[in-house]
């Protein structure tokens, strides 16, 4: 097992693989005490050769791994490589070109929704994994051989499993179909959170516009803060706190003490002072910029019949194309389709009006029906007479 602690071996390794039609890449990382992950090991494998990185080491320049990461020529191959992709664009500021997710690709190619590395390993090469070293420790040194056998396996199984999936979306012609998933781990608007819409995460009851605006401000001041002192948004103050001064909106010291789910060193330390600033800045902040709460959507109360259908008519075209339904249409693309809302609206473009849009123009005329076929012991459908394309 190749072990890469200095700059020299580095340098030569990533030379090597230039001429590499791509390479698999997966992190080792923490991020439990901080606010942005902490990068422990770096796994790369390729056809010719796999290596550990350690990026802790004292004596090494992570510039070449870096350059690698940008060679256009080169494409780099990542399993649910979201947060593995964050971390290089954050410290770098770019996005590894050209990218290729398996965890994608497998969904598009019938494994199943967030299938696991560890699941696509033991349904395409049947092999078991050891994941006993998942939750280890990789900020330590020295790292152990069970640790190091642990993390290179992430790399070089991932080397067939990468040859199967692209052969498997070329033979199926599927390639297309990963296009608007790709596209949003491409976009680095995928890797920041923008402090101003940090409240849409937390779970509340209210749709006062005042209390909506009141979120939105300390949620904000919450995660310009953790990003400030790299430290986890919720280990100085949680969900249910931010919700619960919300809801009282204290004026001083004394009622912000009164919250008992806030800890007592928030209220009385720093912290505190912070909060009612916070809370004193909304008064300034005119109504017409309040947080506007969603409006109820009656008018689609008319089309939740023709929804439901369409919910079932697309389990039934996902089964039958073996691939996660979400990838054809979200709940939103059907609820806008039952109400004609059909400008722009996925369903109607590309494969999938091939694949599902047709069958649903014809649900929504009526003209396709639905049936449940005892002898097959299955949903099945007819269509009275072909649909045309929409025209725009």
């Amino acid at each position: 097992m190749k072990l890469i602690t200095n700059s020299d071996d580095l340098n030569e390794f990533c030379h090597g693989l230039k001429d590499q039609k791509f390479v698999t890449v997966d992190f080792e990382f923490l991020r439990e005490k901080t606010y942005y992950a902490e990068l422990c090991l770096i796994q790369v494998g390729s056809l010719a050769e796999c290596a550990i990185i350690d990026p802790l080491a004292a004596d090494i320049d992570m510039s070449s791994f870096f350059e690698l990461m940008q060679d256009e020529n080169v494409i780099k191959v990542f399993h649910s490589g979201r947060q593995d992709i964050e971390i290089l664009y954050n410290l770098t500021g770019k996005i590894p070109t050209p990218l290729f997710d398996t965890q994608v690709a497998g969904m598009a190619c019938g494994f199943g929704e967030a299938v696991s590395y560890e699941n696509l390993v033991k349904i395409i090469l049947g092999i078991s994994l050891d994941k006993s070293n998942r939750l280890s420790d990789w900020s330590r040194r020295p790292l152990s051989e069970r640790q190091l056998e642990y993390a290179i396996s992430d790399v070089t199984h991932l080397v067939p499993i990468f040859e199967y999936l692209l052969n498997k979306l070329i033979e199926t012609n599927r390639g297309e179909w990963l296009d608007e998933e790709m596209q949003i781990l491409n976009n680095p608007a995928t890797y920041f959170t923008n402090p101003i819409d940090a409240w849409q995460r937390i779970k509340h009851r209210t749709t006062n516009p005042l209390n909506l605006t009141v979120l939105r401000e300390l949620a904000a001041w919450r995660e310009k803060r953790a990003q400030r002192k790299d430290v986890p948004r919720q280990s100085f103050i949680k969900d249910d706190g931010l919700v619960a001064i919300m809801l009282l909106n204290p004026k001083n010291m004394d009622e912000l003490s009164s919250i008992r789910t806030l800890r007592k060193d928030v209220v009385s330390g720093k912290l505190g002072a912070e909060i009612l600033e916070t809370l004193s800045g909304v008064s300034e902040i005119a109504e017409e910029n309040y947080v506007v709460p969603p409006k109820e959507n009656r008018s689609f109360y008319g089309s939740s019949s023709l929804f439901e259908l369409l919910k079932l008519l697309l389990k039934v075209k996902s089964q039958e194309e073996g691939v996660v339904s979400r990838m054809i249409a979200c709940d939103d693309d059907l609820r806008s389709f039952a109400m004609k809302k059909d400008k722009n609206n996925p369903i109607l473009q590309g494969w999938r009006l091939k694949i599902f849009g047709e069958d649903a123009i014809a649900l929504r005329a009526g003209k396709l029906f639905l049936g449940f076929n005892v002898e097959t012991n299955k949903i099945e459908f007819q269509k009275i007479e072909r649909v045309e394309e929409p025209q725009d």
